[in-house]
């Protein structure tokens, strides 16, 4: 089934917006406890995104998401890049081997493991993960959207009283407790927008 090309657009944009507004945020965030440089590599990603969007919206939608985690593989530095690409290149060929969109709680789990495994890390290191587990977890109880977006920003400031166990941050031990993790944070800001952009265009 091919994509409904308003709502891949919408969704790209929606992620592509709240990532320029928060690009000095992320940057600040990571200052703390790494190079500095996660919102600039996030609004690369995602400006990458939005430039191939005329070509995604004609894509079946689970190789939309496949091709929008590929371009954040090659266009967001760090850490990021691949923990934000397996996501969604998983999430697309996960969809692809399902016909039921409620399904989308299986698929979206089996995707965190991927990244996961990818980042060799648990919930608790004070990674992405730490967002998407209770986000699935919120999914599957068939929460509102609204409450998803409140249940990313929440565990995204969770975070803060974590050590981190994984990447640079991880090397200042103890003196990475205090600080917000980045990559929770940004995958907390685009998840709200999804959610916000779903509420406010594909209501439940």
């Amino acid at each position: 089934m091919q994509a409904e090309p308003v709502l891949v657009a919408g969704l790209i944009e929606a992620c592509r917006s709240a990532i320029a507004a928060n690009t000095d945020h992320l940057c600040a965030l990571d200052c703390a406890i790494g190079d500095g440089d996660h919102g600039i590599n996030m609004q690369r990603g995602w400006e990458a995104v939005s430039a191939e969007a005329a070509a995604l919206t004609g894509l079946p939608f689970p190789d939309a998401v496949e091709r929008i985690g590929m371009t954040l593989v090659m266009n967001v530095g760090g850490a990021a890049g691949p923990l934000y690409g397996t996501l969604l290149i998983e999430i697309g060929r996960e969809l692809r081997a399902r016909d039921r969109t409620e399904d989308f709680p299986i698929v979206l789990k089996k995707a965190i493991d991927a990244v996961a495994r990818r980042g060799r890390s648990h919930a608790g290191d004070k990674t992405l993960l730490d967002v998407l587990y209770p986000v699935q977890d919120a999914l599957q109880k068939c929460s509102s959207l609204n409450d998803i977006a409140q249940q990313a920003e929440f565990s995204a400031n969770l975070t803060a009283a974590m050590k981190a166990m994984r990447g640079r941050a991880s090397y200042l031990g103890d003196r990475s407790i205090g600080h917000v993790d980045p990559g929770a944070s940004s995958c907390a800001l685009l998840t709200t927008a999804i959610c916000r952009y779903l509420g406010e265009n594909h209501p439940q």
